[in-house]
């Protein structure tokens, strides 16, 4: 190997990705929530898509363990929910809105799509696991500029090409 993992990961991060916030509840019944940029379709029949969690995340456990999660696809006016979620160690819910979705899955509001996921299987991917869910429900409302992660900062969408 003739690059380290600061090089691989300044190549990756030339790859511009959408955000989402990865939603469950854990086994007490508490909601969980973390910002990933590693989130794919997969398949459309059946219905399948996927999102890499590190294994050094607190809430890893929460989402190794969850039959079920939503996939939350945020629009650039919720900037502010990815900062949130993407930080360790606060109340990542409070003021936050949401609705609880059947298998009581909490589903953040106002995003440019939601859904929800029934766990399929994960897979390890070194120092990730890649988890891949079928999705049973979405809404899609789309009305935002998406919100987009590229060479580590939050950018805008230029006009169409």
């Amino acid at each position: 190997m003739t690059f380290n993992s600061s090089a691989f990961r300044q190549a990756l991060g030339s790859f511009a990705t959408g955000v989402a916030v990865v939603t469950a509840r854990d086994a007490a019944g508490r909601n969980r929530g973390i910002t990933v940029n590693s989130f794919s379709s997969v398949s459309l029949e059946p219905p399948l898509v996927l999102f890499c969690l590190d294994k050094a995340a607190l809430s890893f456990d929460t989402f190794r363990l969850a039959d079920s999660f939503a996939i939350n696809v945020l629009g650039q006016h919720q900037h502010e929910l990815s900062v949130r979620f993407a930080t360790a160690e606060i109340d990542k819910w409070d003021g936050v809105d949401y609705d609880i979705w059947p298998g009581n899955l909490p589903v953040l509001r106002d995003c440019l799509a939601n859904l929800a996921c029934r766990r399929e299987t994960l897979y390890e991917g070194g120092d990730h696991v890649i988890i891949l869910g079928r999705v049973e429900r979405l809404q899609a409302a789309g009305e935002h500029p998406p919100l987009v992660y590229f060479q580590s900062g939050y950018r805008s969408i230029g006009p169409d090409v």
